[in-house]
């Protein structure tokens, strides 16, 4: 049992340091940028950009320390020379961060020091059965607290997992996992978070966009207007750009509609945020088919003039719509 623990904290060293090196490849790639973005730039542009380039590379040579010092520590795991050198080699993780690391060397010192019936009881809870969620929602929830691809730096995968999950077959109609996965939206672990986040998003915006009853989508928007997420910005402007036909009901009995009070709630969204990119898109309203959006669109940007530097949505709330 203690090996197996001392293999958990290897594992998480190693995943910390995958971590580092994912923000050493993105510093990497923003340096390559800035021989041509300095030829070009005028003298002060030059300077500012010389500036950056020279912060940058500082930084990529610290990550790349620190790549090497956390490859070290894994290694040097298995490779103490007797149990007070290990023990001291843990309580020095322990001190340490990320939290995962700090987890796994605490496990390892308690189980290194724990009693004979506890380790008993241990191998019983290890031995028995795990029980594994039998529902998409729940499954994702899962994989998103444990899956390598998914806990990394780079959110790409995150996004990628999400729009997966949110496009298979009938998971759009499935209020019960839209309701399991918002009830997890507060979720502790951060990374896992933001990958119910994004998938919520995904579906709310599936909703706004594809099904039918345009109450469902009505619903999904001002549901998205709570969600202070920027992901929400283009999907907002993607309902703004999107009039669409379809049916509400009506004395119990459908009635054909469009989505122009929808459009207008993501309009009401889009000046919560106040970023460059829902400036653009208020602007492109004033050829809109429906004279209420390019209304409110031209009251927005007469509002609110100079260049939008969102997201602020706590500290700009727009009045609703």
């Amino acid at each position: 049992m203690f090996a197996k623990a001392l293999q958990r904290l290897q594992e998480a060293l190693n995943h910390h340091a995958d971590e580092i090196q994912h923000e050493f490849i993105n510093v990497s790639e923003q340096l390559k940028t800035y021989p041509r973005r300095i030829q070009e730039a005028d003298a002060e542009g030059r300077l500012t950009l010389q500036a950056e380039q020279a912060a940058l590379q500082q930084r990529q040579q610290q990550l790349a320390e620190d790549i090497n010092l956390w490859r070290d520590r894994a290694r040097a795991v298995l490779r103490q020379p007797g149990d007070k050198q290990l023990q001291a080699f843990l309580e020095e993780l322990k001190a340490t961060e990320p939290e995962p690391v700090r987890a796994a060397a605490e496990r390892a010192l308690h189980i290194m020091h724990a009693p004979p019936a506890e380790l008993e009881k241990l191998a019983e809870e290890l031995a028995a059965p795990v029980t594994k969620s039998n529902t998409p929602a729940g499954r994702l929830i899962e994989r998103a607290c444990t899956e390598y691809d998914l806990r990394v730096v780079d959110s790409k995968a995150r996004r990628a997992a999400a729009i997966e999950f949110a496009n298979r077959p009938g998971m759009v109609s499935d209020d019960a996992a839209l309701a399991e996965l918002e009830a997890a939206l507060q979720h502790p672990d951060p990374l896992a978070r933001e990958t119910i986040t994004q998938t919520v998003i995904q579906l709310h915006r599936l909703r706004a966009l594809r099904v039918a009853d345009l109450d469902v989508g009505h619903n999904s928007v001002r549901r998205l207007r709570e969600i202070k997420d920027p992901a929400v910005v283009s999907v907002f402007i993607e309902v703004l750009k999107t009039p669409r036909t379809g049916f509400v009901l009506s004395e119990n009995d459908p009635v054909e509609a469009d989505n122009s009070r929808t459009r207008r709630v993501a309009l009401g969204g889009l000046v919560e945020w106040r970023t460059p990119e829902a400036q653009q898109a208020l602007r492109q309203c004033q050829f809109d088919r429906d004279p209420q959006i390019v209304k409110l669109a031209a009251v927005a940007l007469e509002m609110y003039p100079g260049e939008w530097r969102g997201p602020t949505p706590e500290t700009h709330k727009a009045p609703p719509v």
